[in-house]
């Protein structure tokens, strides 16, 4: 077995890891990782982003959400890279998947936006309609 992946959803499922964990040969790596982020966390996400960009500026600069997003995944400690781009003229970020988050770390991903758009007057979708 190259590569596998099991969901730890149910006692079927334990029993089939713990099987697969007493056959495979030493040296094998073993990943514990918490669940990754929800649908309705992404759905939250992209709509404070959209809140941000349409809201405020950064450096007198209009970003989009997806900008954003690199921003305060940055701001996170999530990895930053760049890239040259083929013809030269400057650099491609990559690194900013948001897709493999954890729940907890999509949490705290919208806890720095929500304290953001606090401190720079956004008024988040969900807090116009309480309004």
């Amino acid at each position: 077995m190259a590569r596998a992946l099991l969901i730890l959803a149910n006692d079927i499922v334990r029993k089939r890891a713990i099987k697969w964990i007493e056959n495979v040969p030493d040296g094998t790596r073993v990943i514990f990782q918490e669940p990754k982020r929800t649908t309705e966390q992404s759905d939250r996400m992209w709509a404070m982003l959209t809140e941000v960009s349409t809201q405020t500026t950064l450096g007198g600069v209009k970003y989009t959400p997806d900008d954003w997003k690199c921003i305060f995944m940055a701001q996170l400690g999530h990895e930053t890279r760049f890239l040259p781009r083929l013809e030269g003229g400057g650099f491609v970020p990559v690194g900013f998947r948001s897709s493999e988050l954890s729940k907890s770390e999509m949490s705290d991903l919208m806890e720095l936006i929500a304290a953001y758009g606090a401190q720079h007057g956004v008024a988040f979708n969900d807090e116009r309609k309480a309004a």
